[in-house]
């Protein structure tokens, strides 16, 4: 009686601790909000925010003293010191973008670049026609590519394209939601969320103080966007990927506002 006792609360507990690890989800900071910032200074902020993953994106520079920039093209050596920067600060790269190359030969050299680098995940705004080679790159290496919205009337504004675009497509390829963006264009980013139920393979976050393309990012819940919903939605949706955040004001001191963006998040997601 005691060992089927002892199995029974042994279970509980397993089933539990798997529920918690199994609701985390984990913040990203697209280096896009410290792009005027070189990466060195990008990582340094980002440790003290706590924050773990980046998303990288082209052409940053590396630092002050170093005009090499963080563009796929480079040279295994970079590579290799690229990786030494981000163990140092302890933080993992898992996504790169927004990047759209226009020929087969440039997406060749970034799925490779992204093997190295160990990204999983390409973030992009192709060309339509390219997707079937797209998809292709995507199935031999193994690595994902997630389309991304910017406001109306960009090519992937609304998720109707996107899910068009998506129709016959691999399990490799699925969506880079940017709410704020959807909000920006007149889209409610919760019923925008159910559209794209599946593949939605991470979120870019920012809040917006307008639902126009007037309307700028602020620090999250001070804006429009309702995260009650949105965060509710998703985790209907039993969402895996990342929270990515991209905070497009205040280029020149952007912290303060990552500080409270970080706060918002801890408290709404605990």
């Amino acid at each position: 009686m005691k060992n089927l006792q002892l199995i029974a609360i042994l279970t509980i507990l397993m089933i539990s601790t798997s529920n918690i690890k199994a609701d985390k989800w984990d913040l990203a900071c697209q280096a896009w909000t410290f792009n005027r910032f070189t990466l060195t200074e990008t990582l340094e902020e980002m440790e003290k925010l706590g924050i773990k993953y980046i998303e990288m994106f082209p052409n940053q520079k590396i630092a002050a003293d170093d005009n090499r920039t963080t563009h796929f093209s480079m040279p295994d050596k970079q590579i290799a010191e690229l990786k030494a920067m981000l163990k140092k600060h302890s933080i993992k790269v898992k996504s790169y973008g927004v990047i759209s190359p226009k020929k087969e030969k440039e997406w060749k050299q970034l799925f490779e670049f992204a093997k190295k680098m160990g990204i999983k995940t390409i973030v992009s705004e192709p060309v339509q026609e390219l997707l079937p080679m797209i998809d292709g790159l995507c199935m031999e290496y193994k690595i994902r590519v997630a389309i991304h919205n910017h406001p109306d009337p960009t090519r992937y504004w609304n998720p109707e394209i996107v899910l068009k675009a998506l129709e016959g497509r691999s399990k490799y390829m699925g969506a880079c939601t940017d709410v704020g963006h959807w909000t920006r264009s007149g889209l409610d980013a919760t019923e925008c969320l159910k559209k794209l139920e599946g593949r939605v393979f991470e979120i870019h976050m920012k809040d917006v103080n307008r639902t126009d393309k007037e309307g700028h990012a602020v620090v999250w819940g001070e804006g429009v966007i309702d995260w009650t919903k949105v965060f509710g939605e998703l985790k209907r949706q039993k969402f895996k990927g990342k929270f990515v955040i991209e905070h497009e004001y205040n280029w020149e001191k952007p912290v303060p506002d990552l500080k409270k963006n970080v706060a918002f998040f801890n408290a709404k997601t605990k």
